[in-house]
């Protein structure tokens, strides 16, 4: 029988034992970034540390690439407390931090209360996050950090609550999030190829691919009836002509023309594939329309990305 090892979890302050110099500077650095990013959804891109607000410091300043909205993530190697409950609120109005992320040793049951109360009183415009770090060993093994969720905004209710508000749920936007919802069982299914983000009761599904520079975009264009996978590049017309003049071996790997835009009269450029059939009316091609188009994002990722390198 194989010998298993028993988990046993340790003291974090052996792990980090400053707050600011050791577990602030793990977790700005691009790999750890990224776990917690996994972790929450998010894409967190443009890192910064110790970015002052006013004359104060927060800890970690970046953006999610899915949504394009500022984060603040403030951290406190011990149980949460009422200072930092404050600081967090504080730090984020100065910022005008539309995400906010308290990372903590232990969250203390009044404290997760206070971030649940703030998800529910808040519209989807800001969203708060409590998470626990934690560390483990298997016997003599290096220590393995584990983050876990405590409180999290529920971004279903939170559109569902809007489009009502609004009166449009019922229309085109119920009928985005139920695309989307379908879509992600799908890339589930598929083992996830790719970042999957909660279902937006928009007309776009943003995929970040680890830069600020560009980005793939599935757009549902309802009245043309077009599924339309959309490679941006935001403002770097350089890295368009690059793979432009590589287009004919582009589209031969990928196996399909693509439509190309430069758009001059833009900072953005795209490069763009259109799968034809969308009917949110008739939804049983959609099993067809989704795979399509996680095949043209895996596609376009894979072979006009590595075109960026050298501009």
């Amino acid at each position: 029988m194989m010998k298993l090892g028993k988990l046993k979890e340790i003291d974090i302050r052996k792990v980090w034992a400053h707050e600011q110099f050791d577990f602030s500077k793990w977790l700005a650095s691009e790999s750890n970034i990224q776990e917690l990013g996994d972790v929450l959804n998010l894409s967190l891109t443009n890192v910064e540390t110790e970015k002052f607000v006013g004359s104060f410091r927060c800890d970690i300043f970046c953006k999610d690439e899915y949504s394009g909205k500022s984060v603040l993530i403030e951290n406190q190697l011990e149980p949460t407390n009422h200072d930092h409950l404050g600081k967090i609120i504080t730090y984020a109005s100065g910022m005008n931090a539309a995400v906010v992320v308290w990372v903590v040793a232990e969250a203390r049951p009044e404290h997760a209360s206070a971030i649940q109360w703030l998800n529910q009183h808040t519209d989807d415009e800001v969203s708060f996050f409590l998470v626990e770090i934690h560390a483990f060993v298997i016997g003599d093994s290096e220590p393995a950090p584990q983050f876990r969720i405590i409180e999290q905004p529920n971004d279903f209710v939170k559109n569902v609550k809007n489009l009502s508000m609004s009166g449009e749920l019922g229309t085109t936007k119920a009928y985005q999030l139920e695309f989307w919802n379908q879509f992600n069982e799908v890339l589930e299914q598929r083992g996830k190829p790719f970042k999957m983000r909660n279902a937006p009761a928009e007309y776009a599904y943003r995929i970040p691919l680890g830069s600020s520079q560009y980005r793939i975009e599935i757009e549902l264009l309802k009245q043309q009836k077009i599924v339309a996978v959309c490679l941006w590049i935001i403002d770097n017309k350089a890295m368009y002509d690059e793979a432009f003049s590589h287009k004919d071996d582009i589209e031969s790997v990928i196996g399909h023309p693509l439509i190309w835009y430069r758009l001059d009269d833009r900072k953005a450029s795209a490069i763009t594939y259109h799968i034809k059939g969308l009917n949110f009316e008739n939804q049983a091609n959609y099993p067809k329309l989704m795979n399509e188009a996680i095949d043209s994002v895996v596609a376009m990722r894979d072979t006009i990305i590595p075109y960026f390198s050298g501009c």
